[in-house]
Formats: C-alpha cells, structure tokens, sequence
C-alpha cells in the first residue's frame, strides 16, 4: 500500500477533499483517514461503523477521523477508544495537520476562505471536482451542514480556471464543480460575481474542456446568465441535480426553503422546453416533521411533474440543534415507506428514460478499464467492445455510441 487509506462517507465535495488529503498525507502508509458525513444520523452511524471496522483491518495503523460528523460532534468521536485523532473541516485541507499528532478542530464559523488547489480527478484520467465554493449561508431547519461547513466562500474565478486548464493539461475529459451550496457562488467575492459568470469564464477560457458539469443546485437561484448556459452551451452537459427536498408548499416552508413547489415545476419545464435532452436528478426528503399522507402526495406527484430520473432520497433524520427536530415528528415506519414510494417513482421514471433513449446515439466518456461510463446525460452506458480502443488511451476517450438496449439499469452501447 502506498499512502494513506481513505474511507469516504457523504458527498462529492467529501470524495474531493479525500483525495486532496491523500496527496498531503503521501507519505503516511501506516494512516487511515475517515473522512465522515453529517447528514444523516444514519451516515454518523455509518462512520462509527467504519472507524470500527478499519481498526479491526489495520490495528496497527493510526485512524484519523474527519469530515462534517466530527465538526459537529468532536466530544462524541474523541471518546471512541478506536479513534487516534480528530481533524476539522478546517485542519483537514492543512498539509501540515498531517504532521502533527494533536487532534485539532477549529471554529468553521470563522473560516472565510476555501481551498482554491482542492481538486481530485475520478475513473483514472476520465473526470475531475473541483471546489469552487465551500460552506452555506442558508438555514434549512433540516439541515445540520452549515455548522459543520462553516459560511459560504468562493474560489476566485481565475483560480478555478486556471486549475481546470491545469487538469485538461492533464487529460481530463470532464470538469465537475463542486460545492456545498454551489449556486451561491460569488456574493463574498470582489464585484460579486455570480455562477453563471464562472460558468461562462471557464467555458470561454479553457476552450479545450469537452464537457462541464455542476453537482447539486439550488433551482430558484439558476438566473438567466445560467439557464442560457445550461440550455445552450454544447460543451454543458444535459444533466442537473435539483436540490427540491419536498412538493409540497406548506413541508416547503416549514423547511425554511427558498422556493414554491410551481417555481421547481415550471424552472425544469422551461429548461426541457429550450433544451428537451436535459436529465433531471433530485434531491427530496419523506417524512419530514408535520408531513401528511396528502402533503405526502403532493412530494410524490413532483417526481412526475419533474421528470425525475436521478433520485437521492432519504427518510428525514432529526438532527440535534436543528428547529425542525423539535417539530412534531413523524414516525419512522411512515418515513420509510413514504421514501420507498419516492424510490419506485424515480425507478418508474428512469426505466421510461432510459428505455427512450435505446435507438440514438450517445458520446459516452469512458471511464473505467471494463468499457463502462457515462453519456452527456449522465445516463450509465456499458461498451459492447471494449477492447477495440487502444488500452492506453481507452479511459478518458469520448466514444460515438448506439444504444441497443437496457439492462438493469445500465444502456448497452455499440460503438460505431
């Protein structure tokens, strides 16, 4: 083994910041970090259980634990006997934290700036994250990520072009960029830019990028600089994922979000309007506090009315300190099916998708050595031929590819 070992848990900003931390600690072979996730008291279980069980694979090497869990709980995690140490979101993406052998967890409220080299590349050379933002100025009544993130900051622009020129050097096909609230980019800037002023820098200023993504935004924040952006620019991908959390107005509001349930209907119609190939992903709660079975339906309605083929659902979680823990709270049981039916909605709506789709032609952007990868669309594609492409250059090659069929899931490509 070469480097430390890293157990990641939570979002793609989390996978990001791993593989940062991976190339500070490169020379710790005797290190395991656990980088964890907050948002959920399952994924803080998740992280316990993953202490655990890389302590009983390695218990010799040293567990470092990191990550939103340990911002917003350090008390709970110090006093796992398995834990050798705690780093905060902060002191994580400070290579000399890795030299010292002190827990440190500093106040992520007072951090105003985020780590502009942040950057990691997934499927080998195939797709790169970058961070251009950190932290969220938002309070959802949910939500327990702002007190283990901090407020919202941005990389300058430039900063961020030159490391996406930097990686397309490097051979990366994709760019994805990643944030905690990434439509809030900007404001905390000189001038106040916003994202799709980023967006647009970075498409006019590395003119040799193929493909460009966005993780998880805000709906009601897409302003028209962006919507003209994702509708069309060919070099941005058709693929968003909205973060909606519920359909219904009432849920909306007790979650303290910033828009209607007809303001998420009508933005993706207007996007599938200008631009009908857009794929649709969605993050939604069930069973929030107060949620009826007829507010219930109204969340589940949504799934249909938005053409959501990418769902990440989850039951509500009560999290310690947040208002809507001391809601009236729904059971377990209800949260759960509510969630199920949710996932057999997007499953229903995915299976229409992908079988729509069998017949045309997509660019399919390999990543990985069995011939498998993503189209524009974020749609799933496996190669019927892998091995026709040359094995050097067949990861990170963007293949013309007819789509024959669907198999669980996934479409089967025939390279042309």
């Amino acid at each position: 083994m070469s480097g430390p070992e890293l157990i990641t848990l939570g979002c793609r900003l989390n996978f990001a910041e791993s593989e940062a931390m991976r190339a500070m600690a490169a020379d710790r072979d005797d290190l395991v970090i656990v980088n964890s996730c907050a948002v959920t008291a399952e994924a803080v279980r998740k992280t316990r259980q993953q202490i655990r069980k890389a302590k009983r694979a390695r218990p010799d090497a040293e567990i470092i634990v990191t990550g939103c869990a340990v911002q917003t709980q350090p008390e709970s995690f110090a006093a796992m006997p398995e834990v050798g140490r705690l780093l905060g979101n902060r002191e994580k993406m400070l290579p000399e934290s890795f030299a010292s052998n002190r827990s440190l967890v500093s106040d992520i409220m007072a951090v105003r700036e985020t780590a502009p080299h942040l950057v990691t590349g997934f499927a080998e050379r195939a797709r790169a994250f970058v961070e251009v933002q950190n932290g969220c100025d938002h309070r959802c009544t949910f939500c327990v990520i702002p007190y283990g993130r901090g407020n919202s900051r941005s990389v300058p622009a430039g900063l961020v072009v030159d490391r996406i020129k930097a990686l397309v050097d490097q051979g990366f096909q994709e760019i994805v960029l990643t944030g905690v609230d990434v439509t809030s980019y900007g404001p905390d800037l000189p001038g106040s830019p916003s994202l799709g002023l980023l967006v647009e820098r970075i498409l006019t200023g590395v003119t040799a990028l193929p493909r460009l993504r966005l993780s998880s935004l805000d709906s009601i924040e897409i302003d028209e600089r962006l919507f003209e952006i994702i509708t069309g620019e060919p070099r941005f991908m058709p693929h968003l994922h909205l973060s909606l959390q519920a359909g219904d107005d009432m849920i909306l509001k007790r979650m303290k979000r910033r828009h209607s349930r007809a303001q998420s209907v009508e933005m993706v119609a207007r996007l599938k309007a200008e631009r009908p190939e857009i794929a649709i992903g969605a993050d939604i709660i069930a069973g929030f506090p107060t949620e009826t079975e007829e507010m219930a339906a109204n969340t589940l309605a949504l799934v249909d009315d938005c053409q959501i083929v990418f769902g990440h659902i989850f039951p509500y979680s009560a999290r310690r300190g947040t208002p809507a823990a001391k809601m009236p709270q729904v059971p377990v049981p209800a949260r759960k099916e509510r969630a199920q039916r949710l996932r057999a909605a997007t499953a229903r709506q995915k299976a229409m998708w992908l079988e729509g789709l069998i017949g045309t032609t997509q660019r399919v952007l390999v990543e990985r050595e069995d011939g498998t990868g993503h189209a524009e669309n974020f749609a799933e594609v496996a190669l019927d031929r892998p091995s026709a492409m040359d094995g050097a250059s067949k990861i990170g090659t963007i293949v013309e590819t007819r789509i024959a069929g669907v198999d669980d899931g996934i479409l089967a490509g025939e390279i042309a």
